[in-house]
């Protein structure tokens, strides 16, 4: 098929996608949208109707124009006639933590975050301000700590709930009109309906089968077949991650298309027609989209494979793109959120560089490789090359073996995701299920060791430029590179357009090469000399380093210890003198694998579980020595003195956790006066002022618990900042830095400086002097 036609539909896609990004972006402006859309598709119409042109490319033109600007309409109008509702929620005043209730139906899965809370989405029906009722509609997230979730063996989708806690409106954009956290607990109040409880049944079963499974190949079973990560280990996780494997574990198009192609094959066999073929394919991919948990994500794939199959009945399974188009067009007037979302356009980019380039790119392959294996690395380069820009925009750096990573792991996946799909749906017979999840393990395990081998290996993260401007670089790389593996040499004008890709490569690879190289390496000649105090740039958790007479303190380890290892890297840190784990929470100690072995004295917070035990005793094994903190307790290190103020000893009033991080306070030896608060929320901050242990003024606060709004104002008052230090990831979650903290500082006087925006923060001075530097924005 001629490309022109293959893309004929794209901008039908492309029209609905600008249309729907616009308006969840900017709500008010869905009306005048949809209605300059309604009209201008009309008058497109009419002009054809009236003109009757007889180009046929003209006619053709004509249709997918009105086509686009009604579909681009349609999105429109969605916004627009959700708009009122979703107003009317964020104008019933739910920010501020004022307490509210919310009964709401669990529609999304129940995911775990690196803090340890769960959050899943939900459609509320009915919120409550203080004792106003009100009947709403609308999509929230709800983030709640697993030991408020009563009673928790009930919680799955389709769940009803009543969650009682505080929220605040979500980003511009988001599905969730406001996010809600349950610290006053959810109360599962009505089960799943009994089709979603006997999957959701099934899919334990599953993970109970692989439980006593060795390896890391039992986590991997579910995930492979019915996308349940919930035992899939942090370390594994991280792993998949670095070696581009994660999409393994996410239901996707291809999930979907191997149930459903099984079904339609399995109806051939038996001599069905090709009608009963797709309702067989059909019949099978609603079932497994009920079992795998009907979740937006996993809809949007079950509507890509059904508009798959529908090219099929009508016989024209070839045209690919279109599909794609329609696919991505229909989702958009469905969910037009989904323009916003990076998980979405990752879908979208990767089936669109197969259909479009896998074929190209393998043809070019083989003029140095055998055909089949041309092919085989063909189709994961497509995806990466297509995914990698978007991918820069979460963390900035690229898995240099991703390609032979999946090559190696792609003829195991299926298998795994049909005997264990297998597994899962002979639960009531045991012995049969636990003979086929054994069996799934096999290749499952081999996935797992791919992911590890890989990621361990010297090199495998490249780091990249961040931002925006890393994600056109990449682009610009992927681009080249596919030209010069792509376009064949038979004239003069495409041995220029090769040899002008191959300068571009060149320079863009040497160029981010270096970049790489003056942040890991050669970082320490890339940071101020004199620095004192850095603020690493871990994501979203706390990593703080300090140095004084030749030692050094690191305040909390972030959330992994990739991070924090790039950090020390740079900074040219290879002990820690003094390790201080404020609490236990994962985006405060998930990183300390990076410095078992290398620290000289840890001063703990409470421990509150056997996990955290263990952490310390990781630690211990190093030589590390260990020492709680209590309020009054205080050292040294080089020439910088500490003294803990918070928590108070045997305190009941504040359990372990966030209210019973270690509070700080450093002075000397170089070190601007410091004060550390953890993740300490208003009510302690309150009780730690009362204390009168405070010593203001300032020169630098580390504002607690990210920035989020438990804060107390009064209290930073108090204390008389000079520099508020937000250690925050960018893009997170959870809004922090919260503008109302943010206003508050400033009104006091103090400056600002946020790892999100900033990247690293670089401190010197003595007392109340401060020299700042900023890795962006010097």
């Amino acid at each position: 098929m001629p490309l022109r036609l293959t893309l004929r539909l794209v901008p039908v896609a492309a029209a609905a996608w600008v249309a729907a990004s616009v308006c969840v972006i900017l709500p008010v402006a869905a009306g005048g949208v949809a209605i300059a859309c309604w009209a201008a598709a009309l008058g497109v119409i009419a002009w054809g109707v009236v003109r009757r042109p007889a180009d046929t490319r003209l006619r053709q033109t004509v249709v997918v124009a009105a086509f686009a600007l009604a579909l681009a309409a349609a999105v429109a109008s969605h916004v627009a006639l959700a708009q009122p509702a979703r107003a009317g929620v964020t104008e019933l005043a739910v920010d501020g933590g004022r307490a509210i209730e919310v009964r709401a139906t669990v529609v999304g899965k129940i995911e775990r975050r690196v803090d340890g809370s769960l959050a899943f989405d939900a459609l509320a029906t009915r919120i409550a301000v203080g004792d106003v009722p009100h009947t709403v509609r609308v999509d929230v997230v709800v983030r709640v700590s697993p030991d408020d979730v009563h009673p928790h063996a009930q919680l799955d989708v389709g769940s009803e709930v009543e969650v009682r806690g505080t929220a605040h409106s979500g980003r511009p954009g988001e599905r969730a009109v406001v996010e809600v956290s349950g610290t006053r607990g959810v109360e599962v109040i009505g089960p799943p309906p009994q089709t979603l409880a006997v999957t959701a049944a099934l899919r334990r079963g599953l993970v109970a089968a692989v439980a006593d499974l060795p390896g890391d190949g039992a986590g991997l079973v579910p995930g492979l077949a019915v996308g349940d990560t919930s035992i899939v280990s942090a370390e594994l996780d991280t792993a998949m991650k670095e070696s581009s494997l994660s999409h393994l574990t996410a239901v996707s198009g291809a999930n979907c298309a191997l149930v459903v192609g099984l079904a339609f094959f399995g109806a051939a066999a038996a001599g069905a027609v090709r009608a009963l073929r797709v309702v067989a394919g059909l019949a099978a991919l609603a079932g497994f989209v009920v079992l795998v948990t009907p979740e937006p994500s996993v809809v949007r794939a079950g509507v890509m494979a059904a508009i798959a199959m529908l090219a099929v009945l009508l016989g024209r399974p070839g045209a690919g793109m279109s599909i794609l188009s329609l696919a991505v067009a229909v989702l958009l007037v469905a969910d037009p959120w989904l323009a916003v979302s990076l998980g979405f356009a990752l879908s979208a980019a990767a089936t669109g560089s197969l259909l479009l380039f896998a074929r190209p790119l393998a043809r070019g392959l083989e003029r140095a490789l055998p055909r089949a294996l041309a092919l085989a690395i063909a189709v994961p380069l497509a995806a990466q090359l297509a995914c990698g820009p978007l991918l820069v925009l979460i963390a900035p750096q690229v898995p240099l073996y991703g390609v032979v990573a999946n090559l190696l792991a792609a003829p195991a996946a299926p298998v795994a995701t049909i005997v264990g799909l297998a597994a899962c749906l002979t639960a009531p017979v045991p012995w049969l299920q636990d003979g086929l999840a054994a069996l799934a393990w096999v290749p499952a395990a081999w996935i797992a060791g791919t992911a590890t081998t890989f990621s361990d290996l010297p090199g495998n993260l490249l780091p990249w430029i961040d931002g925006v401007h890393g994600a056109v670089a990449l682009a610009a790389v992927g681009l080249a590179a596919g030209v010069v593996i792509a376009v064949r040499r038979s004239t003069r004008r495409a041995r220029v357009t090769v040899a002008l890709a191959a300068v571009v490569l060149s320079i863009v690879t040497g160029v981010v090469a270096g970049s790489g190289l003056l942040t890991s390496v050669g970082g320490r000649w890339t940071l101020p000399q004199d620095w004192t105090v850095l603020a690493c740039a871990v994501g979203q958790g706390d990593a703080i380093l300090l140095r004084s007479g030749g030692a050094v303190a690191l305040i909390d380890t972030g959330p992994a210890p990739e991070s924090l290892t790039a950090c020390l890297d740079r900074a040219g840190v290879g002990r820690v003198d003094l390790l201080v784990l404020t609490h236990f929470d994962l985006d405060h100690a998930g990183g300390v694998d990076a410095v078992a072995g290398r620290v000289g004295t840890v001063l703990h917070g409470p421990t509150a579980s056997g996990d955290d035990r263990r952490v310390l005793e990781e630690l211990a094994q190093g030589g590390a020595q260990l020492t709680a903190a209590r309020s009054g307790l205080s050292g040294t290190f080089g020439e910088a003195r500490w003294r803990v103020l918070w928590p108070t000893a045997r305190s009941r009033a504040f359990p372990s956790g966030n209210d019973a991080s270690i509070v700080l306070d450093v002075r000397g030896g170089g070190i601007p006066t410091m004060l550390l608060l953890g993740d300490l929320s208003a009510s302690p901050q309150r009780a730690l002022e009362a204390s009168g242990a405070l010593q203001p003024a300032y020169a630098v606060v580390k504002v607690a618990h990210h920035g989020s709004a438990d804060q107390d104002v009064a209290f930073y008052a108090a204390a008389q900042p000079g520099l508020a230090l937000f250690t925050v990831g960018a893009g997170n979650d959870y809004g922090h830095p919260r503008a109302e903290i943010l206003d508050a500082l400033t009104g006091l006087g103090a400056r600002i400086a946020r790892t999100d925006i900033d990247g690293i923060v670089a401190m010197w001075g003595s007392g109340d002097a401060v020299s700042v530097w900023r890795e962006r924005g010097g």
